[in-house]
């Protein structure tokens, strides 16, 4: 949030398809609309990004081929870097800060990467030694190795869990030392390659979103134990894809009724409704444009970032089905991501 309490949205897009880096819009307090008010295009293919808890700094991972994440300082319109980028695995595509540290999921590398942060909130240098996955999984184009996608604290904030595309599991480690101690693999099923991973907000479930099989994996989350374990999946789509459909972003309603899934190919957000263990699909709308690539909620709104079309589109949600409606979008090329402050 800026000063003033405007509060701000902050879209990462890629520069290497065209798209102007970290994007900073104004957020409407009473509709959700964006406005766009300025770019920062000094750190190539800022795909994904997350706020520190107080909202002062923003992280932004740099996902190319020798991968890095970059600091800035977000007190005006303009994020100001901070400091010089640092060096992560291969191809990050998600990082979380957590405890005075930022996490990052590294797909190309299949590891997870751990940045002690200073106090005035720059990056230090990453800690020796990052956590390296292994395994494979049936389908070969996508997993002949490990694909860390993402990672995350759970609610508790006790655990780390980080979701593998590539090995078909859920890593959950504890934070120790400045570096990731493995605690327990979750085996999900072969060839379903999970991309992203959201929690009830009770914290007693956890829903795991498969890119290679349009499905939600229903997990019981043991917080106690640090004990992620599978129960039903349930597809996110009507019928047989069309052709090619890849999910990407999942978002669990504050209340907890309901779960979103976005679908690039398909290009459709889905409406899933919680029933205790199960999830019952209920809708499918389009997603505003092309290639949805990640999905925000905030506000009683949700914000899409769709890639190829080159938009950020946002949505009004009905709170008692659940159901998004198209409320408007802005320009940004290649757009990656949006996370609201």
């Amino acid at each position: 949030m800026a000063d003033g309490g405007q509060r701000r949205a902050f879209i990462g897009s890629f520069t290497a398809a065209g798209g102007p880096g970290v994007v900073t819009a104004a957020v409407d307090p009473e509709n959700g609309a964006l406005t766009l008010l300025n770019s920062v295009d000094g750190l190539p293919d800022p795909s994904y990004l997350a706020l520190a808890p107080d909202g002062r700094m923003l992280y932004a991972v740099s996902e190319t081929a020798d991968g890095a994440i970059a600091a800035f300082r977000v007190d005006g319109d303009v994020p100001r870097p901070v400091g010089a980028p640092v060096r992560v695995g291969g191809g990050p595509t998600h990082l979380g800060v957590h405890a005075g540290h930022v996490l990052t999921a590294d797909y190309g590398s299949g590891s997870v990467t751990v940045v002690p942060l200073r106090p005035d909130g720059s990056l230090a240098p990453a800690a020796s030694g990052a956590l390296q996955h292994s395994g494979s999984g049936p389908y070969v184009p996508r997993q002949q190795g490990p694909h860390a996608h993402q990672v995350q604290a759970d609610p508790s904030g006790r655990w780390i869990v980080s979701v593998d595309l590539g090995t078909d599991s859920v890593r959950v480690c504890t934070l120790k030392e400045g570096g990731l101690v493995p605690h327990r693999e979750t085996p999900l099923r072969p060839g379903s390659g999970p991309r992203h991973l959201a929690f009830h907000p009770d914290g007693s479930y956890a829903y795991v979103v498969n890119e290679l099989s349009p499905t939600v994996t229903v997990c019981r989350w043991d917080a106690e134990d640090g004990l992620l374990r599978p129960l039903t999946e349930t597809p996110v789509l009507p019928g047989a894809p069309n052709g090619d459909a890849y999910p990407s972003g999942i978002v669990v309603s504050p209340d907890g009724r309901f779960v979103w899934t976005a679908t690039r190919g398909e290009d459709v957000l889905s409406i899933l409704a919680v029933e205790g263990e199960t999830l019952r699909p209920t809708a499918t709308v389009p997603c505003g444009g092309h290639w949805p690539r990640a999905l925000t909620a905030s506000g009683g709104h949700l914000y899409v970032a769709n890639e190829r079309s080159g938009d950020v589109t946002w949505f009004t949600v009905d709170p008692s089905t659940g159901r998004p409606s198209r409320a408007g979008a802005v320009e940004v090329t290649a757009a990656s991501c949006v996370v609201l402050g």
